[in-house]
């Protein structure tokens, strides 16, 4: 048991280390392409620090065959990335987080709701969806919808250009930079998670079987909190430098592109539709999900101007939410 711990705990470094530089390579690119400092944090920045659950899950279900490990990562890590929003407004001391945002997050917190809806209605009505071929039809429902997302929350930035702009001095830090060598490393590093990524579904099995523990459990704790440490290290930076949107534009974009990539191991599964999984947790894990994303967008739209506590009451629910679902998988 020593030495799997040993490994998950090597792996664990190696994504926290590779995703944080494979996240600032990525933003550089962001910065030479001239993009928007919101919408990368939820399309580019987002859809790079998701590299260890995208590379995860196909490793889970084409080289080990745990499709629970690939599912319950991705549902673990939308968690976890929620419980983040709580750790950062503690970090932001002035006010409550939610009060400094603008509104176009509700935009892709809603897309979340819809995406675990789908989720959750897919492996309750397992048995009477027809799938096509092995894929199942709510892959294709989910790809539509993911990039719906993309596409309205770009046209949204675009009649927000004004503040764009004030974003874009905020990230222009990189002239000394050359966008070959930012390619550069940011391809050595992501090939760095990528790697280590594909290690963890194994170690993953072999920790349940020493434990005990159930498939399930460990990919929502402890296989969902290594592939999220490059948000975490993304989201606190960014925060700590005034880039509040586009920290918070990086985790809610890593929650609606890990429901992206329950599609794409889907296609990768190919003993059939992904979602089939007997074990209903996972409805669990959706469920919980989706209320922590409900109490951020009414957290938003709230908009209090005080916190009595080190962190604001919608963030403190999120924190208790995101604990009573640990203790219920366990």
């Amino acid at each position: 048991m020593l030495l799997t711990f040993l490994a998950f705990f090597i792996c664990s470094i190696v994504i926290f280390y590779c995703g944080s530089r494979v996240s600032k390579y990525g933003d550089i690119l962001a910065e030479k392409t001239r993009l928007g400092g919101t919408w990368i944090g939820l399309a580019l920045v987002a859809s790079v620090t998701s590299l260890p659950e995208l590379f995860t899950g196909i490793s889970a279900v084409t080289y080990v065959d745990a499709p629970d490990i690939a599912i319950s990562n991705v549902l673990g890590a939308c968690a976890y990335n929620l419980l983040l929003l709580a750790m950062l407004d503690v970090l932001h001391v002035k006010a409550p987080l939610s009060s400094k945002l603008h509104i176009g997050h509700i935009i892709s917190a809603a897309s979340g709701i819809l995406l675990l809806s789908i989720v959750s209605l897919s492996l309750l009505l397992r048995k009477i969806i027809i799938p096509l071929g092995w894929i199942g039809p709510y892959s294709l429902v989910i790809i539509f919808v993911y990039f719906s997302t993309i596409r309205m929350l770009y046209s949204y930035e675009k009649r927000r250009y004004t503040h764009y702009l004030k974003e874009k001095v905020i990230k222009l830090q990189y002239e000394d930079i050359s966008t070959k060598s930012a390619l550069f490393y940011y391809l050595i590093n992501a090939i760095g998670v990528i790697m280590a990524a594909l290690f963890l579904p194994k170690i993953g099995v072999n920790l349940a079987k020493e434990t005990g523990l159930s498939q399930t459990f460990v990919g929502n704790i402890f296989i969902a909190l290594a592939t999220t440490l490059p948000e975490f290290v993304v989201s606190f930076a960014a925060v700590k430098r005034g880039a509040i949107d586009l920290g918070i534009g990086n985790i809610l974009g890593s929650v609606i592109f890990n429901i992206l990539i329950l599609a794409i191991d889907d296609f990768f599964y190919l003993k059939g539709a992904l979602l089939n999984s007997e074990d209903y947790r996972h409805i669990t894990s959706a469920l919980f999900v989706i209320s922590m994303l409900g109490t951020f967008i009414i957290g938003i739209i709230y908009r209090t101007e005080k916190k009595a506590f080190p962190m604001a009451w919608d963030s403190l629910i999120i924190a208790l939410t995101f604990l009573i679902y640990v203790m219920l998988l366990y």
